[in-house]
């Protein structure tokens, strides 16, 4: 009878630590659980932030594309006749220089004949300019103006005390824009101060003499 007691009595008093490894696990297994949903959430947000920076750079993408397209489709409708344009000018040259050949042909010279002609060719340029200018293509001021390197061309300079250095005072060939863009420079001759031959020399003969 006592045995049984003793054994009775140890089992109750291990029953207890039973209990409290049981309590334990079952405590972890929350954990862990409640660390694993964590997990989840943190990488979900991390997708969902993922995936909008995506739609964001691919909205902008395809609205840099549509701008794109928008500054192409205005170009060709603006610019789209530039090559022919450029080319066109070439008529307006060519009749100048057989008006200039026509000017300072000798047998020619101020006869009627070549006064009429003349006045034809200045028609047909004259209408010719007046046809470029209604589609956006206009002649580059030149004659009196200051050296534009974005609009002319300085071809020759010119002796002329009158000017400032500088200051175009002849046009070797016109140029022309087409809207906001430079279809050709204007070939021009400009102004620069008259040599000084006796200044330079008596520089020359005082260089000589030292």
């Amino acid at each position: 009878m006592e045995k049984d007691q003793k054994l009775n009595t140890e089992n109750s008093n291990n029953e207890p630590d039973q209990v409290k490894s049981e309590d334990l696990n079952t405590g972890v297994e929350e954990n862990t659980a409640k660390s694993a949903e964590e997990v989840k959430e943190v990488t979900s947000e991390e997708k969902i932030l993922e995936l909008e920076d995506k739609l964001t750079r691919t909205f902008a993408e395809m609205e840099n594309q549509r701008r794109r397209f928008e500054k192409e489709k205005e170009d060709a409708f603006n610019y789209g006749g530039f090559a022919l344009a450029k080319e066109t000018l070439n008529l307006i040259d060519n009749l100048e220089r057989s008006k200039q050949i026509l000017e300072n042909d000798e047998a020619l010279k101020s006869s009627e004949a070549l006064k009429k002609t003349l006045e034809h060719f200045d028609i047909i340029s004259k209408d010719m300019v007046s046809i470029l200018s209604k589609n956006g293509i206009v002649p580059v001021d030149s004659i009196g103006k200051k050296l534009d390197p974005n609009l002319h061309q300085a071809m020759i300079e010119v002796e002329d005390d009158q000017k400032e250095p500088g200051t175009i005072v002849q046009e070797i060939q016109k140029g022309f824009m087409m809207k906001d863009r430079l279809l050709r420079p204007s070939l021009v001759g400009v102004s620069k101060k008259t040599d000084n031959k006796q200044e330079k020399s008596e520089k020359n003969e005082e260089n000589s003499n030292n």
